[in-house]
């Protein structure tokens, strides 16, 4: 129990100081963890980040999360995880509080509108990224390296027919996952049970009204099914909420997402600022627990097993399918936020955005404050 306090201050620390993605944060867990600490070795660091892959949710926050488990067991997940999620969560609260107060003060409409191409170019940047593993482009013309491009642009159309995004995940991870074991291993009770588990992500209901425990479902349900990292959330977060449900704009979410970026931690705390512009301060506790739980539920239940499961053919095969629908789900986005660039400005903003994060990609919180200055001088 004594290394608690060390493990809420370390991961508090973090928490408050970590910015960008999930590699930036891997990156900065090595230091504190593995370099100045020693609590394990880099090698088991890297395995455990490769089992975050296996569940849905922020891969660098289940790594924490893993990390506290190897130090202190189940208490030392549960502060580990707490600990590193809070700073985040605060100061994207208090910024959510500002923006609806502030928010149609013209320098303010002016900072978020040349924040809004730079979104468009770090969305873009990370669906490239996305693609190299999601699709497995190659040369050979075989139905294994056919198949996850045939499910990214099945799921693009699939998007513009408005499918439940949730559902259409679930239906092409199974199916890949019983396709690419039918004749190695037949089809089993393990198929029903990795089913039966993602099926309980259409759970929660949806609905007009916005109460509390209703944004608290709609984002538990999405994290309970969100692989592909966390630009993949604007397009769960596009599709349920400003296409089905009409809750938002599609300004708000690009709001939403700017706040998340420019914050350190995770960039799930974009569930804290829309949580709270839906249902206030409720709702931003509301959206922060729904968002997180899942992942701290599925790593507790499944970190026994984490390490066996990883070269399981059925997880292997679930996975190639729900990487690729995700890949779908993240370029119809960009595709809406692209049309969504009304002036020429603003388009060569966000070109020249993704041209230099394909360069440098440790450059988007200069972008991002180079964007905000540039709304503000040129009035954008």
């Amino acid at each position: 129990m004594s290394q608690l306090p060390e493990l809420a201050m370390v991961f508090l620390k973090l928490g408050a100081t970590a910015f960008g993605g999930p590699a930036a944060h891997v990156a900065a867990i090595q230091t504190e963890v593995v370099d100045r600490r020693q609590w394990i070795s880099r090698e088991r660091l890297l395995e455990l980040f490769a089992t975050t892959n296996l569940i849905p949710g922020p891969n660098s926050t289940e790594l924490v999360m893993q990390i506290g488990y190897e130090r202190s067991g189940w208490p030392g997940l549960i502060v580990a995880g707490s600990s590193f999620i809070l700073p985040a969560m605060l100061i994207v609260w208090g910024l959510a509080w500002g923006y609806q107060q502030f928010q149609f003060l013209p320098q303010v409409k002016y900072i978020f509108a040349g924040l809004q191409p730079v979104v468009f170019g770090l969305v873009a940047q990370a669906l490239w990224k996305l693609s190299k593993s999601a699709l497995k482009i190659a040369p050979a013309w075989t139905i294994a390296s056919v198949a996850p491009t045939l499910i990214g642009l099945m799921t693009i159309g699939a998007c513009v027919l408005k499918v439940n995004e949730v559902l259409w995940l679930i239906l092409m991870g199974a199916g890949m996952m019983l396709w690419q074991n039918w004749r190695s291993a037949g089809i089993s009770g393990g198929s029903g049970r990795n089913l039966s588990v993602a099926l309980l992500a259409g759970l929660p209901t949806t609905g007009k009204a916005v109460s509390v425990s209703w944004v608290f479902g709609i984002f538990f349900k999405i994290g309970l099914v969100m692989y592909g990292g966390g630009y993949v959330l604007i397009a769960f977060l596009q599709q349920e909420l400003v296409d089905r449900q009409h809750l938002l704009t599609s300004q708000q979410l690009l709001d939403a997402v700017s706040i998340g970026q420019i914050t350190p931690g995770p960039l799930f705390t974009t569930a804290t600022f829309i949580g709270y512009l839906l249902a206030g301060h409720g709702g931003a506790i509301a959206g922060t627990v729904g968002i997180f739980l899942p992942g701290f539920l599925l790593v507790a239940l499944l970190r026994p097993w984490l390490n066996q499961v990883q070269d399981s053919p059925w997880i292997k095969g679930f996975l190639a399918g729900i990487n690729p629908a995700a890949w779908g789900l993240m370029a119809f986005v960009v595709g809406q936020l692209g049309l969504g660039l009304t002036s020429w400005p603003v388009r060569l903003m966000a070109i020249g955005s993704l041209l230099l994060l394909l360069k440098w990609p440790n450059v988007s919180l200069w972008l991002m404050l180079g964007g905000a200055i540039a709304g503000w001088i040129f009035k954008l």
